[in-house]
């Protein structure tokens, strides 16, 4: 993939980060995750994306007091740079510290479609 995010990708990992912070406030604590998981599987193959949704995921566990959820995004947070930039990253997978750092996931159909979309020479 290029090395710059394309706009519509760039924008979705945006809004899923404010939608996640907003279900976070109100309480919905599990949906703000899923938003976060989302952005995760979106931003995987752009180091500063990718950074920054580890970064945003970091600050939800510490908020909500989740151990093992600090613990793991400290930890992905080192490698998440380096797996972006080479290239070898689990596709698909949510970022949460409940699941391998390694393991993909299936790509759900609609991220599918919005990353097929910023393929090189995509339209």
């Amino acid at each position: 993939m290029s090395k710059n995010v394309p706009a519509p990708v760039a924008d979705k990992i945006t809004d899923l980060g404010t939608e996640a912070r907003k279900l976070e406030q109100a309480g919905d604590i599990e949906r703000a995750w899923l938003c976060l998981g989302d952005a995760h599987v979106l931003s995987q193959a752009w180091t500063r994306p990718h950074i920054r949704v580890h970064a945003w995921m970091l600050g939800l566990g510490w908020r909500t007091h989740a151990v093992r959820e600090v613990v793991g995004q400290l930890a992905r947070l080192l490698f998440a740079g380096p797996g972006s930039m080479t290239g070898r990253f689990p596709v698909g997978n949510s970022g949460r510290a409940n699941v391998s750092a390694f393991e993909p996931s299936p790509l759900r159909a609609d991220l599918a479609a919005l990353l097929s979309r910023a393929e090189p020479g995509a339209k």
